[in-house]
């Protein structure tokens, strides 16, 4: 099978053009909290479900700031000769670890001001958010971005001569990377569903911390194959790295909350 773009452009409005990027971020986004205000209802039952709808403006808001400006730091160079170039968003250009820092800055900030649990609240945007991400990666197949390496197997990626690295001119189809991200993210949507469901109020903070872990972990091998990520010093890609800084991080939250709720139970 080979996945083909059919371009970035979905239709034009009165000669104004509208990309798939922001048709697929703004659809992601709105179930991200749809998402999350069905699972909080059917999980917590506190009558703050309706909550959610309020709060998203902080998530959304930082968060996508939060992603773009972590994209453009990553791509400094760029940016810093095309500053201008930072506010346009329509043709793509977000990186998901700063949205998941500043999106959850916003959630502090949102449990302070409407009076709700700030672990409830991480723990429900974590399963809209992976499955936003999900439906957020076939952005990348229309701007032809998220690809691997060379590849000519079963399911395969055709990218145009434009968007090929420098050296692999000739090279016509590469891994479809986005499309392995897409797919484990709904996986790990639908692991945290049941986990949430049968955990998810004994033990708060939880299901965010196995968020954060696999979505790590997925995102460190996935970026082990692509060819337009960021490099940093030794050919590592900088989103490897902070995949496992988040990953040791939710792991140590993990044990904290789990020490946590022992020491309560106990007393």
């Amino acid at each position: 099978m080979i996945l083909k773009s059919p371009g970035d452009i979905a239709f034009t409005i009165f000669n104004f053009p509208v990309y798939y990027y922001g048709v697929i971020l703004a659809a992601a986004c709105f179930v991200a909290v749809f998402t999350a205000k069905v699972v909080y209802d059917k999980v917590y039952k506190d009558g703050k479900a309706d909550l959610i709808w309020e709060v998203s403006p902080f998530v959304l808001i930082l968060g996508i700031l939060g992603a773009r400006l972590y994209y453009c730091l990553v791509n400094f160079t760029y940016y810093f000769q095309h500053p201008l170039e930072i506010f346009y968003i329509r043709g793509g250009g977000m990186s998901i670890h700063g949205g998941i820092i500043a999106g959850i800055a916003g959630l502090w900030l949102a449990s302070r001001k409407y009076k709700i649990s700030f672990l409830r609240l991480l723990d429900v945007f974590s399963i809209g958010t992976v499955l936003a991400q999900s439906i957020g990666r076939w952005g990348n197949f229309f701007n032809n971005e998220a690809f691997g390496i060379p590849y000519d197997g079963i399911i395969k990626l055709f990218i145009p001569l434009s968007h090929r690295p420098s050296g692999l001119e000739q090279v016509q189809y590469f891994h479809p990377a986005f499309l392995y991200e897409s797919a484990a993210d709904f996986a790990i949507f639908v692991f945290l569903l049941f986990l949430i469901k049968s955990f998810g109020v004994k033990f708060e903070g939880i299901t965010l911390c196995v968020y954060l872990m696999l979505y790590s972990a997925v995102r460190f091998f996935v970026e082990g194959i692509r060819l337009d990520s960021a490099m940093n010093v030794g050919g590592i890609h900088i989103a490897q790295i902070i995949s496992v800084i988040i990953f040791l991080f939710a792991i140590t939250l993990m044990f904290y909350l789990l020490h946590k709720k022992r020491k309560t139970l106990i007393n």
